[in-house]
């Protein structure tokens, strides 16, 4: 019954104050919506700069490590020196053993979803008189375009022309552009070691990376094999990719330590896009959490004003039998309403924003703003729109809650 009537008595304070309470709720709705857009659009950005990196680098990346060459001597006393002039990287293949077993363990893996290897080689594309440098990717073009969806980035050509063209190629759009070069064109190559080959172009891909439009290609393994004078058994990557990109480096080590080789995880070898991230994550998220502090001021500053205003009521409140704890839970309550009000009335504002947004045409290779609605991000506007309306009515509540009714009577 009490409780009954401490939620009347919060309503009534309310009511009285209309003006104040729209207000305050209306700062509570700001705060939400923003928050929620800022961080549903950085979500959309992260996930849209993921998907252009994933376009051509796997989540994890298997790999031979250069090494540096070593003294000779192991010798470990204090008093002598170990002397090497002009250190330099070891001359080892950087051919990976026994690939086929590799991948076939790597498979077995709990959480992978694609093993594909692959042999990288540096090369110059000619046309008459330009040359053009760049890294073509002997591949298997089935298991590659199931790992990084090649066919999705082609703008002209198909993908199982290159599977049964022996000597075909997918050059990237600024190759194309460069050397002025069309579809069905041929395209002489030569790798690092001086092998020259006559390529068709069955294939142009554009990626929403520049620097890999001008300079990557994709040939088939036997191909590149040839370009470097190795045997069918030369592998230099293999790639793997898990169902959550983001665990990466937690698999990164284990799939080394299984392989024998260097593991390295997407996110170490893009350490300035990872940075820039994170930054945008911070930025977005401290001018969100600015104006949700602002609108919690607000509401502290009208439930303050309030008790000021009713000291009186709170003592004969107090001298009529209502506890502190009564006194704190109408006043809470009051903080609580106006929390509630604005959280939802936020939710419905982002929501609208959101779909505003989403229909905007940016061009490129973005295409719409990439935005939507982000389950968890409405979850977390939920809950720190309530905690911080509860946190902002808490501290005059507890205030009010110590009153004493006989003092305010002396007054």
């Amino acid at each position: 019954m009490k409780l009954k009537v401490n939620s009347d008595i919060a309503l009534t304070h309310l009511l009285t104050r209309k003006k104040q309470t729209l207000v305050a709720s209306f700062g509570v709705t700001v705060g939400i919506s923003i928050f929620i857009f800022m961080i549903s659009l950085v979500v959309g950005f992260n996930r849209n700069s993921d998907a252009g990196i994933f376009k051509s680098i796997p989540h994890i990346r298997i790999y031979r490590e250069d090494e540096i060459s070593r003294p000779l001597s192991a010798k470990k006393e204090s008093d002598y020196l170990s002397v090497i002039v002009n250190p330099k990287i070891s001359n080892l293949s950087d051919n990976l053993i026994n690939p086929m077993k590799l991948i076939a363990d790597l498979k077995r893996q709990d959480d992978v979803v694609t093993v594909t290897q692959q042999v990288s080689v540096n090369l110059f594309y000619n046309n008459g008189k330009s040359q053009l440098n760049g890294i073509a990717s002997g591949i298997n073009i089935i298991e590659a375009n199931a790992m990084f969806d090649i066919e999705s980035t082609l703008l002209a050509g198909d993908i199982q022309k290159l599977l049964n063209t022996p000597n075909g190629i997918i050059i990237g759009v600024g190759i194309a552009e460069k050397l002025n070069i069309q579809l069905d064109d041929n395209i002489s190559i030569i790798s690092s070691i001086g092998v020259v080959k006559i390529m068709k172009v069955v294939g142009v891909f554009k990626t929403s990376n520049k620097g890999i439009d001008l300079s990557k290609s994709y040939i088939n393994t036997a191909m590149a094999q040839q370009l470097l004078r190795k045997s069918s058994s030369y592998v230099t990557d293999i790639y793997v990719n898990i169902k959550d990109p983001d665990k990466a480096p937690l698999y990164s080590a284990d799939f080394s330590l299984l392989t024998g080789y260097k593991a390295e995880d997407w996110q170490a070898a893009n350490e300035s896009i990872m940075a820039s991230k994170k930054t945008r994550q911070v930025m977005m998220g401290s001018i969100a959490l600015a104006i949700l502090l602002v609108a919690t001021f607000g509401i502290y500053n009208i439930i303050n004003m309030t008790i000021k205003e009713k000291l009186n009521d709170i003592a004969i409140l107090k001298a009529t039998g209502f506890s502190g704890t009564d006194v704190m839970n109408i006043f809470i309550k009051e903080s609580l309403i106006m929390g509630f009000i604005g959280t939802g009335l936020g939710l419905l504002m982002a929501t609208a924003l959101i779909k505003i947004l989403s229909g905007v045409y940016i061009g490129g290779d973005i295409g719409y703003f990439p935005i939507g609605y982000e389950l968890n991000v409405y979850l977390a506007g939920i809950f720190i729109g309530i905690f911080l309306t509860f946190s902002a009515g808490f501290i005059p509540a507890r205030n009010a809650a110590k009153v004493d009714p006989i003092e305010i009577f002396k007054r």
